[in-house]
């Protein structure tokens, strides 16, 4: 899978706008080799203003909506329709206004008092209905999984130190006493993020310099989570120039 590949943008409105066009041009390559293609989702600031570049993107036509399968990486575990979700935030930005296939979009379920660990054994179950003859650990190979870091390190809702950074037989975990709010999540567990062809993180503002620094220096994943997801053919880190400001010259590529 080799090292990852770094990225740096001017600003988070430059970040926006690269991330969405490869976006773009990542659906259209999948789908001329005639497969579905497979994407997880994430949340934040970030990636809700990709997406909503996407939807306002006229290069958007170039993809066969309704031959995409959406996954999330991770949950708030909240109700339905609650704004906080990432599912809400991908929705309002732009899976309502491109022509999805509803029955190709798979949110975690939301909190309808079955409970976290319930939540996380049905999109497991998911998962594994989609995975093909070829795919591994009872998930679909992915082909684009889209990744926040947080402050700490943390991605999806894997959080340093936490228990489900432990898990190592199932694709998707309850996650209680997260250090953020809401503290009840549903998160994909690392060896199923390590389930796809290409990982992207997408990182924006300095307060996210010190967690890409260490993630890419050789952090522990126990301490980083985010220095464990590799893509299978690729791993893209794309910042903005004040979440690459800690990163060492050596190994970072010039500013696009």
């Amino acid at each position: 899978m080799g090292s990852p590949s770094i990225l740096v943008h001017a600003d988070a409105e430059a970040l926006t706008h690269a991330a969405a066009a490869r976006f773009i041009t990542r659906l259209v390559d999948v789908q001329a080799s005639s497969r579905i293609a497979h994407v997880v989702l994430t949340g934040g600031r970030i990636a809700a203003a990709i997406y909503q570049v996407v939807a306002a993107s006229p290069a958007r036509s170039a993809v066969d909506w309704k031959r995409v399968d959406f996954w999330w990486g991770d949950e708030r575990f909240l109700p339905d329709g609650d704004a906080e979700r990432n599912e809400t935030q991908a929705w309002d930005a732009f899976l309502s206004t491109v022509g999805v296939d509803p029955a190709r979009v798979h949110p975690m379920p939301a909190d309808s008092g079955q409970g976290p660990e319930k939540a996380a054994a049905d999109y497991a179950e998911t998962l594994a209905a989609a995975a093909g003859p070829g795919d591994r650990f009872g998930v679909p190979t992915f082909d684009i999984l889209m990744l926040g870091v947080g402050p700490d390190g943390h991605v999806a809702s894997l959080f340093p130190e936490q228990p489900a950074l432990h898990e190592q037989e199932r694709s998707v975990v309850a996650v209680h006493g997260a250090p953020k709010p809401p503290p009840t999540r549903v998160s994909l567990t690392q060896p199923a993020l390590a389930r796809a062809r290409e990982v992207w993180f997408v990182v924006s503002g300095e307060d996210k310099a010190q967690a890409a620094r260490l993630a890419l220096s050789g952090a522990g994943e126990l301490q980083i989570p985010a220095a464990a997801p590799k893509g299978l053919n690729r791993t893209l880190w794309l910042l903005d120039e004040a979440a690459a400001s800690q990163i060492p010259k050596q190994i970072r590529a010039p500013r696009t």
